[in-house]
């Protein structure tokens, strides 16, 4: 897997968003949560992923922009680390939470314990499933 968000890796299904609220799973690492949604792509994509900010707690769009932007390129960066080897396919939507403005730094740790408490819950789950 590469260090590379492309336009098929981002999820813009309006029916995939809407089952993943319906029917998906989260992880909370504040400020950020991570809901999720195992199902299969027609394209194989292994994850497709979206970001999200609140407008009742970021009014300006700047704001938003700058949080949603910062966002993807954390989880650009740490994709490679914990999904390189994932042969299941997932739907993600990374939501932030705080009404703080952020920095890099903060979200690229808090990404990093989001993604590993993913990966423990999710691993937990198929254990007991088989």
């Amino acid at each position: 897997m590469s260090f590379k968000y492309s336009k098929r890796d981002k999820l813009k299904s309006k029916k995939l968003i809407e089952q993943l609220f319906n029917e998906g799973s989260a992880v909370t690492v504040y400020p950020l949560r991570l809901i999720y949604l195992k199902t299969e792509f027609e394209d194989d994509s292994v994850l497709k992923t979206a970001v999200s900010v609140s407008k009742k707690l970021h009014k300006t769009a700047v704001a938003r922009n700058r949080i949603k932007r910062l966002l993807r390129e954390t989880y650009r960066l740490n994709k490679p680390l914990y999904f390189n080897n994932s042969s299941t396919s997932y739907a993600f939507m990374i939501l932030y939470l705080s009404k703080d403005r952020t920095t890099f730094a903060n979200l690229n740790g808090n990404i990093k314990l989001l993604f590993q408490k993913f990966l423990d819950k999710t691993s937990k789950n198929e254990k007991t499933s088989t």
